[in-house]
């Protein structure tokens, strides 16, 4: 059995894997959100990207060979294992590095990141005689806290103040019975976010007025009526 000298080291916490992975996979999630405006078709809000997804397979030889590599002499694969067992157990954050170097010697650009162990799926298989295969997936980990918020409550008792109730004919009327006039300009939007401060309830003022609208809720025009429904 032989394999090429990648120049790549990959170390989970501070165990160096003996053989190098054939493939590494590194996925940066998105948190994108993209919504459509009435007048403005699709656009984008950009957030801060999700955790990060890697994962790979890597071979624990059970013999040594050549060209595996070890830090502190040969270890047998249980090693590696029991390794793997206690990341997981432990429930902590553990760096995630690799270096890569050309045969050359020059240090191309390596990858640190502190990681959760997710899974990892040990594979025995005949064509590869005593050796094991290892998937592995792992999780960008980020340092989070909590804030502490002190609440001070003054000795003295606030004090109530009884206020008139409003006769009943000056009360507002309830907003079932609100209509209003589009203006120039005007869209259901900005109509909404006027009435309700929120221009997403668009589609409770077009639903209430298809028979004015019709059936493009995009199209309204100076001078129509529309009722403005209860919230």
């Amino acid at each position: 059995m032989s394999k090429v000298d990648t120049g790549y080291d990959f170390y989970l916490d501070k165990c160096l894997l003996p053989v190098a992975p054939d493939k590494l996979q590194i996925k940066i999630n998105n948190a994108n959100t993209t919504i459509t405006l009435i007048n403005e078709g699709e656009v984008n809000i950009l957030k801060k990207p999700k955790l990060t997804d890697i994962e790979f397979e890597c071979m624990i030889p059970q013999l040594l060979y050549p060209f595996a590599t070890y830090k502190s002499g040969f270890r047998e694969a249980t090693y590696f294992l029991n390794y793997f067992e206690q990341l997981k157990i432990n429930k902590k954050p553990f760096q995630f590095i690799v270096s890569r170097t050309l045969p050359t010697g020059k240090v191309l650009f390596s990858t640190n990141m502190k990681v959760s162990l997710e899974d990892y799926k040990i594979t025995e298989q005949e064509k590869d005689s005593f050796d094991l295969k290892v998937k592995i997936q792992l999780k960008q980990y980020r340092d989070y806290n909590t804030k502490t918020v002190e609440v001070k409550i003054a000795d003295s008792k606030p004090k109530a103040t009884l206020q008139q109730a409003r006769a009943a004919q000056n009360s507002p009327a309830p907003l079932s019975a609100q209509t209003y006039t589009v203006v120039s300009g005007d869209c259901l939007w900005n109509i909404a976010k006027k009435f309700y401060g929120d221009g997403s309830m668009y589609a409770a003022i077009y639903n209430a007025n298809i028979d004015v609208i019709g059936g493009n809720p995009n199209l309204i025009y100076p001078g129509q009526v529309l009722t403005i429904p209860e919230a």
